[in-house]
C-alpha cells in the first residue's frame, strides 16, 4: 500500500488505477496489452505513463530490496536504535539510505581505524561530546603513552564520525546541489571539438545534459580537467554548526577535525557523487530523447504498393543496388560506379534506367551515408532524361543497414546475396515499410540521439526496446507474412513462439483464423491472451481477425452490429448514449469506443493518417543555398539545442532552438519530432566547413 500511494502522488495518477497496474504487471501482463485492452482497470493511461509507473514500481522495489538487507545488517550487529530504524524506513532515495548505512558499513583499513587500534576511541568519544566537564584535549591525551598522537588519532576518528554523519550530508547535499558550479579547463594547446569548453563554468542546477556529456567525453579523452566549485567557507560552517557546541574546552579541535573531515573526506566524495548524479541525469534525457526520436523513424508513414529499388552508395566499392516488389520480394540486384568516372556514371545512368523501365521501378531509396551526395545528383540527372514524372526518389536513413546487412539475420535471409547488396534490400524496404525493416536492427544502432555510447547501455536498450514494442503493438503484424524480427515485438511473444508461429505457417500453410494461433507450440493461454489482439489474419472469414479488436472482447463486437449497423453508430450512440451502449455490449466505455474505431476503419494502419514521405525529383547543392531560401526538408534528428533537418543537399541543416518558431519552448521535441516535413528558410552557409544554418519563423 505504500508503494501504491507513493507511485500516486509522485506521478499524479488515481491510487486505485496505480493499484491495478500493479496487479497485472505481477500477473505478467505486457504493458502494450495494458495499455490497449484493459484501459477501464487504468482510465486510459497511454503506454509512457505505464512503463514510467513500471520503472518507478521497479526502482522502489529495489529500494525496499536494499532497505531490508541494510536493517538486517544493522540489527545483526546489534546496532539498530528505534529512531534509526525510523530514519531508514522513512528514507525516499538510494542515496539517503546509503547515507544512514555509511556508519555501519564495513571499511576498508583508514585512519580511524587504525586510531581505534591503538585505544584511542575512548579520548574521541569525549572530545566530541563537548560536555561541560570534558578537559582541554591536552589534558585529556596525557594518560596516553603518545598524547600527539593519541590527538592526532581522536581528531581522525572525529572526522570519520562527522564524515558519516547522514544529517551532515544531507544538508551538503542541498547545499552542492543548488549552490555549486562545473568547471572545466582545457588541458591540450590544440583545436578540438572541446574547444568551447577550455574555459567553461556554469552552475550545476541549470547546465544542460548536453553539455554534462559533451564535458564528460571531453574529460574521457583528456581535453578537459573537470572540477565542481564550492564556496568552501559556506561549506564548512555547514559542517561546524552540526557538530561544534560553543564554549567548549574541546570546541576548537573539534573545529579543526569538522574541517579535515569536510576537506579530507566529505567533499571529494560529494565530488564525485555529483559529477555521478549530473551523469545521471544527463543520461536520463539523452535515453528519453533517444525514445522520442525512434518512435517517429519507426512509425514513418510506408511507401506500399509500389516496385522500389535501393540504392547503398559508396566509393570504392561502387553503389549496390536492389529492384524489390510492393512486397519486399527482390527482383534484381547490381552493382555501379557512378563515381569512378563520367564515362562510368554514363554507364550507371543506362543500367538504373534499364531496370526502372524493365521492372515498372517507381521510387528510388538512397542511403544517406558515404557518397550519397554524388549518387542522389546521378539519380536526379536520370529522373530528368526519363521525363515520365513516374520516377522520385527519397533519402533513406541508413544507420544501422551494414550491422544487419552483416547479422546472422542477414544471411539467413539472404544467403544468395553479397554482405552490400543485402544493404541495398533493406534500404528499399525501409521506404516500403519502415518499421518492418528496422525492426531487425538494434535500436541502438540506429543512432537518433547524441552521446550515444556514453549511456548506460542497460538503461539505453530498455527504454529503446519498449519503443519498439510499443510501435509494433499499435501497428499490428500480419501473422502469416510477419518475420521473426516482427513477430518477437509483439507482446506475449517470445524468440521460441515467433519462430514456432513461422515453423508452422511454413509447414501447414497460412494461418485461417485467430483461433489457429492457439496450436502453435508453446504458445499457452497466457501468452495467446498478450498477443491476439496484435496479431491481424487478413484472409480471415471472421472480419474481426483483422482488426485490433481482442478476441475476448467478439461477443460484445457483435452485440454492438446487432444493435446498429456501423455506418449508422453515430445515431445510436446520440439516441442511448455511449454508456448505455456499453453496457448493452457488457464492456466499458474504452473497450466498445476502440471496438467502434476498429470496425468503422478495419484492418487501418495509423501510420498512413500521418504527413506523406518527402519525395524528390531534383537536388541542390550547398554552394547553389543562398540566404533567404525557402525550402521543404525531413527532420533526420532532434537534439537538445536544435533539430537537423535534411533539404536535399547531403549536408543536413540546423535549426537552431531558438529559430523554430517564435513562443518560447524548453525543448525542440515540444515542436518536432523525426520525420516532420517542414518549411524551412535559409539563414547562413558555410561552405568551407559544411555548416548550414536554418530557420523555421
Amino acid at each position: 500500500m505504500d508503494i501504491i500511494k507513493e507511485l500516486s502522488e509522485e506521478l499524479s495518477l488515481n491510487p486505485t488505477y496505480v493499484g491495478n497496474v500493479i496487479s497485472l504487471i505481477d500477473e505478467g501482463a505486457t504493458i502494450p496489452f495494458i495499455a490497449r485492452y484493459r484501459k477501464e482497470m487504468h482510465g486510459a493511461m497511454d503506454d509512457t505513463t505505464l512503463r514510467n509507473l513500471n520503472e518507478r514500481l521497479n526502482y522502489l522495489r529495489s529500494l525496499d530490496e536494499r532497505r531490508q538487507a541494510i536493517i538486517h545488517s544493522i540489527t545483526e550487529q546489534d546496532k539498530m536504535t528505534d529512531e534509526l530504524l525510523l530514519s531508514i524506513n522513512e528514507a525516499t532515495t538510494l542515496s539517503s539510505l546509503e547515507d544512514l548505512y555509511r556508519p555501519y558499513k564495513q571499511k576498508k583499513r583508514t585512519r580511524a581505524t587504525i586510531a581505534k587500534e591503538k585505544g584511542y576511541e575512548p579520548l574521541a568519544t569525549l572530545l566530541f561530546t563537548q560536555g561541560k566537564d570534558c578537559p582541554a584535549p591536552e589534558e585529556a591525551a596525557k594518560e596516553y603513552d603518545d598524547p600527539a598522537d593519541a590527538l592526532q588519532g581522536a581528531s581522525d576518528i572525529i572526522a570519520e564520525m562527522i564524515s558519516d554523519d547522514a544529517s551532515i550530508r544531507s544538508k551538503l547535499r542541498d547545499f552542492i546541489h543548488s549552490t555549486a558550479i562545473i568547471e572545466s579547463k582545457g588541458v591540450k594547446d590544440e583545436d578540438s571539438v572541446y574547444a568551447q569548453y577550455y574555459d567553461f563554468s556554469q552552475a550545476i542546477k541549470n547546465i544542460p545534459g548536453h553539455r554534462i556529456l559533451a564535458i564528460n567525453r571531453g574529460e574521457k579523452e583528456d581535453f578537459l580537467k573537470v572540477s565542481i566549485l564550492v564556496d568552501e567557507d559556506r561549506a564548512k560552517q555547514i559542517v561546524r554548526r552540526a557538530c561544534i557546541v560553543p564554549g567548549s574546552a574541546s570546541m576548537e579541535f573539534v573545529r579543526n577535525a569538522a574541517d579535515d573531515a569536510y576537506t579530507r573526506l566529505i567533499f571529494p566524495s560529494m565530488e564525485r557523487e555529483t559529477r555521478s548524479d549530473l551523469t545521471d541525469f544527463a543520461s536520463e534525457g539523452a535515453i528519453q530523447m533517444f525514445a522520442q526520436n525512434l518512435k517517429p523513424l519507426l512509425m514513418q508513414p510506408p511507401v506500399k504498393g509500389k516496385v522500389t529499388m535501393g540504392l547503398d552508395p559508396g566509393y570504392r566499392n561502387g553503389c549496390k543496388v536492389a529492384v524489390i516488389d510492393p512486397t519486399g520480394k527482390v527482383l534484381d540486384t547490381t552493382v555501379v560506379y557512378p563515381t569512378f568516372s563520367d564515362s562510368k556514371k554514363e554507364e550507371a545512368i543506362a543500367k538504373l534506367t534499364s531496370l526502372i523501365q524493365k521492372y515498372n521501378v517507381e521510387h528510388l531509396a538512397i542511403g544517406n551515408g558515404t557518397a550519397s551526395r554524388e549518387t542522389e545528383a546521378m539519380a536526379s540527372e536520370m529522373i530528368k532524361r526519363i521525363g515520365n514524372g513516374k520516377v522520385s526518389y527519397a533519402m533513406v536513413n541508413e544507420a544501422g543497414a551494414s550491422v544487419y546487412s552483416a547479422s546472422k539475420l542477414a544471411s539467413e535471409e539472404f544467403p544468395d546475396y553479397d554482405v552490400n547488396l543485402r544493404s541495398a534490400v533493406s534500404i528499399a524496404r525501409r521506404l516500403q515499410d519502415p518499421l518492418a525493416e528496422l525492426v531487425k536492427i538494434e535500436p541502438m544502432a540506429i543512432g537518433v540521439g547524441q552521446y550515444q555510447h556514453d549511456m548506460p547501455q542497460k538503461q539505453l536498450e530498455d527504454a529503446l526496446n519498449g519503443v519498439v514494442e510499443d510501435c509494433v503493438n499499435s501497428v499490428g503484424v500480419d501473422v502469416n507474412t510477419a518475420s521473426p524480427s516482427l513477430l518477437i515485438r509483439v507482446a506475449g511473444l517470445t524468440k521460441t513462439t515467433a519462430a514456432n508461429i513461422v515453423a508452422q505457417r511454413e509447414a501447414n500453410g497460412a494461418f485461417k483464423s485467430r483461433a489457429e494461433i492457439k496450436k502453435v507450440p508453446k504458445l499457452g493461454p497466457k501468452a495467446y491472451e498478450q498477443c491476439a489482439g496484435f496479431l491481424r489474419v487478413p484472409g480471415s472469414k471472421e472480419i474481426l481477425d483483422n482488426t485490433a479488436v481482442h478476441p475476448e472482447s467478439y461477443d460484445a463486437a457483435k452485440k454492438l452490429l446487432s444493435l446498429c449497423d456501423i455506418p449508422s453508430i453515430d445515431i445510436k450512440i446520440s439516441e442511448l448514449g455511449i454508456e448505455q451502449i456499453a453496457s448493452i455490449c457488457g464492456v466499458g466505455v474504452p473497450t466498445v469506443l476502440d471496438i467502434i474505431s476498429e470496425l468503422k476503419k478495419p484492418g487501418r494502419d495509423p501510420r498512413d493518417e500521418l504527413p506523406p514521405v518527402l519525395l524528390r525529383s531534383d537536388v541542390l547543392e550547398i554552394k547553389d543555398l543562398k540566404p533567404g531560401m525557402e525550402l521543404t526538408g525531413t527532420v533526420r534528428n532532434v537534439i537538445d539545442f536544435g533539430a537537423f533537418v535534411d533539404i536535399g543537399v547531403h549536408q543536413d541543416g540546423l535549426v537552431h532552438i531558438s529559430q523554430i518558431c517564435d513562443k518560447f519552448i524548453r525543448h525542440p521535441s515540444e515542436v518536432l519530432s523525426v520525420g516532420d516535413v517542414v518549411k524551412v528558410k535559409v539563414l547562413d552557409v558555410d561552405e568551407k566547413k559544411g555548416r548550414i544554418s536554418l530557420t523555421m519563423k
